[in-house]
């Protein structure tokens, strides 16, 4: 990432003497200045890669700057394959959603499968559409499955990789039934890669008004590591197996609970 010292692959935060305080506060104030700015570009002009890439290290950015640190490993399992891959990360907060094409980005064009009710936000929805973003209801899963099938195919043969979150909603606690085939399923009918991703992400809480938007807690690290990319076999159900026992093996590691 533009700006960040990854070395073999990995990259942690500058050393923080101290918990900041009212990190929420510092935190929002920077993302809304990024996120609005953002948005009114993408709305007269349009976006680019690079300005994915420039967003997500902003945020980060004033994530640190707020006290959150982060440990993040496996980047060479990005920037070492060629052409577009499928990113199956755990969906823990919103945090991923804007840090990841930070670590993507610079090596390969992205888009998202989001959630249609990330489009109620007056300015993120403007970014989302720039972005491209293969869109879902969440209402009827046959439906939500033909939709990412029949586009996501479209944005992959484009070469674009593409960030899926397989789990339905975002949980604290890992729950690996949950962490269903939909990339699995995608990567099989497109031909690419996938690439499982272990993310602990609660410093950043769900909020009580704003689901998406919750208190920053400065005393939790952010751990994100990406996997090593798999090719699809037969049904996938091998790489499935792989991917939940990866995140699962890494959740635990950190301190996040596993229900199974």
């Amino acid at each position: 990432m533009k700006g960040l010292d990854i070395i073999d692959g990995s990259y942690r935060s500058p050393k923080v003497s101290t918990t900041r305080l009212i990190p929420s506060l510092r935190f929002y104030r920077k993302l809304i200045d990024i996120l609005y700015k953002l948005g009114v570009k993408a709305k007269k002009y349009g976006l680019e890669n690079d300005d994915f890439h420039a967003t997500a290290f902003g945020i980060l950015k004033a994530l640190e700057g707020s006290g959150v640190v982060f440990e993040v490993n496996g980047v060479e399992n990005v920037s070492g394959v060629d052409g577009p891959c499928i990113y199956m990360p755990n969906h823990m907060s919103v945090l991923e959603t804007f840090v990841l094409p930070g670590f993507i980005c610079p090596y390969k064009e992205m888009t998202f499968v989001i959630k249609e009710g990330l489009l109620k936000y007056p300015v993120f929805k403007d970014i989302m559409y720039a972005m491209d973003s293969v869109v879902v209801k969440r209402i009827n899963p046959r439906e939500d499955l033909n939709v990412v099938l029949t586009e996501g195919a479209k944005k992959l043969a484009g070469g674009k990789s593409m960030i899926i979150f397989p789990q339905s909603t975002r949980t604290v606690d890992f729950i690996p039934k949950a962490y269903n085939t939909i990339g699995i399923k995608l990567a099989l009918r497109a031909n690419v890669p996938v690439v499982p991703v272990a993310v602990k992400s609660d410093a950043w809480k769900p909020g009580k008004f704003l689901k998406d938007f919750g208190k920053i807690d400065s005393s939790k690290k952010v751990y994100i590591t990406f996997g090593k990319p798999m090719t699809i076999q037969n049904r996938g159900t091998e790489e499935h197996r792989q991917s939940i026992e990866f995140i699962t093996g890494l959740l635990q590691k950190w301190g996040t609970r596993v229900i199974t």
